[in-house]
């Protein structure tokens, strides 16, 4: 277990192998945690990086604001913490919203981009995400977190195929706040890259489950419509968590983006 210390808390990080570095970012109440299997494969080709943003994981709970733009000061920080001059960034759903913000924020940091079933329009997101970012309606699921933490393993065969997802999601809820639950869906929720996209000059690619019912899985449109240099991968048999319902797919075709070189001009 690493972490570093910011002025806005504590950033806690996990890291496997050697070589170029990569920096994985999970998702709405995630953690690092479900990029496990992704770093043991790609430890052997990269220095593989999962963080926990602030408010989830085991990363410090004591801020006022957990929006997306908090979310980008982070990953800077981090990488100016760490040495890391200049890194891939690969998020999953709020992550990869993330992970196109940072692109768009500091270019200078970020050589490619992978989103996996992010929200590029937060109206994109399922309804009961949307209804998530309203104060009364989290704060009526936070006073009664044990119904919301059994409908969630009763949802659990609806969202992911894979038979652990229900314990992963039952841990990463119990290190979730009130607060970083409602303002960080309520920020998401709001989100809206469209208008630039055309600005983001780096290789990205989108990953997409036909299946997903968390995020639209169409948002690959708004991608292959306003990134010049983008790739699209459909799974036409996974949700919204690609990498637990089609693993092997999906590690061989991230470690295939991340190794293709750009043609220098």
């Amino acid at each position: 277990m690493s972490s570093i210390t910011t002025d806005q808390g504590i950033v806690h990080y996990e890291v496997y192998g050697r070589g170029r570095p990569v920096i994985l970012l999970h998702g709405w109440l995630g953690s690092w945690g479900l990029w496990q299997e992704t770093m043991k494969y790609l430890g052997r080709y990269y220095r593989t990086y999962a963080l926990d943003f602030w408010g989830f994981g085991e990363s410090g709970k004591k801020r006022e604001t957990y929006a997306v733009q908090d979310f980008v000061s982070l990953v800077e920080q981090f990488m100016e913490n760490l040495g890391i001059m200049r890194a891939p960034l690969v998020g999953h759903s709020m992550g990869g919203t993330v992970s196109l913000s940072v692109a768009l924020a500091h270019p200078e940091l970020i050589s490619k981009v992978v989103v996996i079933g992010s929200p590029i329009v937060g109206s994109s997101l399922a309804w009961p995400l949307k209804l998530s970012g309203n104060r009364s309606i989290a704060f009526m699921l936070f006073n009664a977190m044990w119904a919301f933490r059994l409908g969630i393993r009763v949802a659990s065969p609806f969202i992911s195929r894979d038979p652990r997802f229900p314990e992963m999601m039952d841990r990463d809820l119990s290190r979730t706040t009130l607060e970083s639950f409602l303002l960080s869906i309520a920020s998401l929720h709001r989100t809206d890259l469209t208008p630039l996209l055309d600005e983001i000059q780096i290789p990205t690619m989108g990953m997409f489950g036909d299946l997903d019912n968390i995020v639209s899985p169409n948002q690959w449109k708004p991608m292959l419509e306003g990134i010049p240099s983008t790739r699209i991968e459909r799974f036409k048999n996974a949700g919204h968590f690609i990498m637990l319902d089609e693993p092997d797919i999906f590690i061989e075709t991230l470690k295939d983006f991340l190794d293709d070189e750009p043609e220098k001009i």
